[in-house]
């Protein structure tokens, strides 16, 4: 009778133990799903949207290989984009401006209207300002060159993704980048008057290119090299987003622009070589 009775006892220790071991094992299960899941969600969802094939899978390739970063989905222009942004719920589209069957620009306009939580960079090889400036109105979040670095195209979506707007490295520190801002922001015409950093020898170039001097004729007059005069012209039409001596002109002749700013500019003395 006792040895039955002990007998029973292991048994039931034995049972127990293997309960335990099983149970313990489906919790270090459970518990390694709940991390591999958050792990996956924790990463920015991305939608790749570029009709060239090769340039489209070496994208998605290169950012699946960051821990963070994860593509959804990568597509061509000729699906439906709607469906696979509710399917797939992205952060982060990315997509080419130059789409062979559809406009981009219009694409971005409809997608912010029925997805404004959606963050859209543009791509492209040599974005110009006025394309720039209508995905921005559009609701863009940024812009990667499509020859930029691998660093940079990675640091540009981490940044869209934290809320910062994005543009190309070389149009940074111009007026356009404050034009930008406006349009995002609303427009504050006396707060973009007071933004442009402009030198008092280039409000003399400016002056004098819109008299029609060249620019070895205004190093005459002002005592300098042609090649530093061209300098500043170069300078000028960085900081004022133009692109030829015309439009300097123009913009130092049109009644609201460089007549009313002449004096509210700010000035910053130079030495010129």
């Amino acid at each position: 009778m006792g040895s039955a009775l002990l007998s029973r006892y292991r048994n039931s220790l034995r049972f127990g133990s293997v309960f335990f071991t099983l149970n313990l094992k489906i919790y270090f299960f459970f518990c390694a799903t709940i991390c591999y899941i958050t792990n996956i969600m924790k990463k920015i969802r991305i939608i790749v949207i570029e009709d060239n094939r090769l340039l489209r899978d070496g994208i998605t390739d290169m950012i699946n290989a960051q821990p963070d970063l994860r593509v959804v989905d990568d597509l061509e222009d000729n699906v439906k984009i709607e469906t696979v942004i509710l399917e797939k719920n992205p952060d982060i589209i990315l997509i080419d401006l130059g789409l062979q069957s559809k406009n981009s620009l219009e694409l971005v306009k409809s997608m912010k209207k029925n997805f404004p939580d959606v963050k859209f960079i543009v791509m492209d090889l040599f974005p110009v300002q006025e394309d720039i400036f209508e995905f921005v109105k559009a609701g863009a979040s940024g812009f990667i060159l499509k020859n930029a670095g691998v660093a940079e195209f990675l640091k540009t979506i981490r940044l869209v993704f934290q809320g910062e707007k994005i543009l190309p490295s070389n149009l940074t520190n111009s007026l356009f980048t404050q034009i930008v801002h406006e349009a995002v922001n609303g427009p504050k015409e006396q707060l973009l008057i007071r933004s442009v950093r402009m030198t008092k020898r280039e409000r003399q170039v400016i002056e004098l290119v819109s008299d029609g001097l060249t620019n070895k004729e205004i190093g005459q007059k002002l005592h300098l090299s042609p090649y530093t005069i061209k300098s500043h012209v170069h300078n000028i039409l960085e900081k004022l987003a133009m692109h030829n001596r015309i439009e300097i002109a123009n913009y130092a002749n049109t009644d609201n622009s460089f007549n009313d700013i002449r004096d509210s500019i700010s000035l910053m003395d130079e030495d010129d070589n």
